[in-house]
């Protein structure tokens, strides 16, 4: 018997929103992350994928280090690009559709408006080389194929990551205050939740190729950072920095804000205000920290 969806990477913020988000559709759900599939051993992807037959698989595994990956770039490369063309060879022998998620650091920033799914991406860094190679291998096994590119995620399963999320790590520095975050920097960070349903949407409707979905509201990082501790009801020290005094082992697009366009043309909803966003997931936060005391 086949499983309808089969979700890569389901213990992430992104995947665990997918799984959720599918089975709240009526679908039956199949979750795989690192110790039921090394996404990097070909053999084994064609394998697992052929036992479970997916109409559609949705790949939410990634290489995400971005500092990091300056000093490994092979290895974000196995992730982020040779273990896509894995996924992709594997749902080319099964006839299904490989939902890719790839990234707004495809793009250099020089736009400094937000990115349609027309611009021509300039990655800056190791870490979105091996993005921008993973959806060109997906485009090069697939005809049918959904790329959906994001910026910014937060979601509540990152309580159950090792890293986090930006607004984990403002909450972890709080107490300690003198927090530095760059004002140049803007991007659109987006729901985990909403990004969810709204690949959901796109899948029920049958649509393939690229599409953007970003939170909606381009902000800095700095603006960010300001809006999560006024919803949390703290007031630490948060001073306002720059890329000139501030460097990173990895160059980053300074204006990686995504145009949801694309999709609103299809009639799907627009994203709420980034408030809004962040009010739900503290919401959210809140009911599992109590849970799990």
């Amino acid at each position: 018997m086949s499983t309808e969806i089969v979700v890569i990477g389901c213990a992430g913020q992104l995947g665990v929103e997918l799984v959720r988000e599918f089975q709240h559709r009526g679908c039956s759900v199949a979750g795989l992350d690192r110790p039921q599939l090394d996404i990097t051993d070909s053999e084994r992807v064609e394998r697992v994928l052929a036992s479970l037959d997916p109409k559609v698989v949705l790949n939410a595994a990634a290489y995400n280090q971005v500092d990091v990956a300056e000093q490994e770039p092979a290895a974000a490369f196995m992730v982020n690009a040779l273990a896509v063309r894995n996924i992709a060879l594997a749902c080319r022998q099964l006839g299904s559709l490989l939902v890719h998620f790839s990234t707004d650091h495809i793009f250099d920033g020089s736009a400094r408006k937000p990115y349609t799914e027309e611009d021509p991406p300039h990655p800056l860094n190791a870490y979105a080389v091996s993005k921008l190679a993973g959806e060109l291998y997906a485009q090069a096994y697939l005809d049918r194929l959904l790329i959906v590119r994001t910026s910014g995620v937060f979601g509540p399963g990152a309580l159950s990551t090792p890293r986090g999320n930006f607004i984990e790590l403002m909450l972890r520095l709080a107490p300690a205050g003198g927090i530095r975050v760059v004002e140049d920097h803007v991007a659109s960070p987006t729901y985990a939740p909403l990004l969810a349903a709204g690949t959901a949407d796109l899948v029920e409707r049958n649509q393939t190729g690229v599409f953007h979905i970003g939170g909606g509201t381009p902000i800095s990082w700095f603006d960010f950072a300001r809006m999560i501790f006024q919803a949390a009801g703290l007031k630490p020290e948060l001073r306002p920095t720059n890329e000139r005094e501030y460097r990173t082992a990895a160059r980053r697009p300074k204006y990686s804000a995504l145009s949801n366009a694309k999709i609103e043309r299809l009639g799907l909803p627009p994203m709420p205000p980034l408030e809004t966003a962040v009010r739900s997931y503290f919401a959210v936060r809140a009911r599992l920290v109590a849970e799990n005391r």
